[in-house]
């Protein structure tokens, strides 16, 4: 986030802001079709493999939860002008998933989870806002020093993604390697893959005329595609007395940011299209 600061502007957030209707777009896919998404794929694992009860909730749980900041850098790295759009969806939709994400649980799940209000709003000023403040004061007053730090920031941003990648797997192992893990793997996989597809597909319908509907298409696939887990694994921990919703969760952390990097690697090749 800090490295989005240092190569953007507050006029890039407030023509990001000055795009209602690409911000909805998002937030449609965020929170309507990622979480039926997840209900199809949730039944699936129980009806149709026999799978736990409680890991079909583990995968609603994944559906219902905001935007991951992950998908802010992905952005940033395949249409970096595109990268202050994708903060103000993400941001949005982790300020109101405190509403969203407990209702989506009751009507999926059945079951209503409290989600600490306070405590995301430190988490989004901790990890999004305070990083990229200070990078755009610093870009504002030193603009030379950020040209002399500017080449060592995407290599020190891609080690410091690989540990919070790696971290929650390594704290998470025993649930990825349970007995269901290779099944949940795959359900995951699909779940994930089918949210990347629909956000971009969404995306190319609604903007088919506008200039960058390309990047406009990467930006909403990122952000339909890559969830907040790390949030549903903690409310797997803290509400669900079944460790079996946690895996879920903890596989969906590894698994959501691998194929999000993949397509970086995919996309980042193309010539962006403003």
């Amino acid at each position: 986030m800090f490295a989005v600061g240092v190569n953007s502007s507050p006029k890039d957030f407030m023509q990001a802001i000055r795009r209602p209707e690409v911000i909805a777009v998002g937030y449609f896919g965020q929170f309507i079709i990622k979480p039926i998404l997840g209900y199809i794929v949730g039944v699936i694992a129980v009806s149709l493999l026999n799978l736990p009860n409680s890991l079909g909730a583990g995968i609603m749980l994944v559906s219902c939860v905001s935007g991951a900041q992950l998908s802010n850098y992905a952005t940033f790295l395949t249409d970096p002008h595109m990268a202050p759009l994708s903060i103000v969806m993400t941001s949005l939709s982790t300020a109101t998933a405190v509403f969203v994400t407990p209702t989506l649980s009751l009507l999926l799940i059945g079951k209503k989870l409290p989600v600490d209000v306070i405590g995301m709003m430190s988490s989004i000023m901790q990890i999004v806002v305070a990083p990229i403040a200070a990078g755009l004061l610093l870009n504002r007053f030193l603009p030379s020093f950020c040209a002399a730090i500017q080449p060592f920031l995407p290599p020190l941003s891609v080690l410091v993604t690989a540990l919070c990648v790696g971290s929650p797997l390594a704290i998470n192992i025993n649930a990825v390697i349970s007995p269901f893990g290779v099944a949940v793997l795959l359900l995951i996989f699909g779940f994930h893959a089918s949210a990347f597809i629909a956000g971009y597909g969404l995306s190319g319908l609604v903007f088919n005329k506008d200039d960058d509907v390309k990047a406009l298409q990467r930006t909403i696939s990122y952000e339909t595609g890559m969830q907040s887990s790390l949030l549903a694994l903690a409310l797997a921990n803290r509400f669900f007395q079944d460790p079996l919703v946690g895996v879920p969760p903890a596989i969906s952390v590894v698994l959501m940011s691998l194929m999000g990097f993949a397509l970086v690697l995919l996309w980042s090749k193309k010539p962006s299209q403003h």
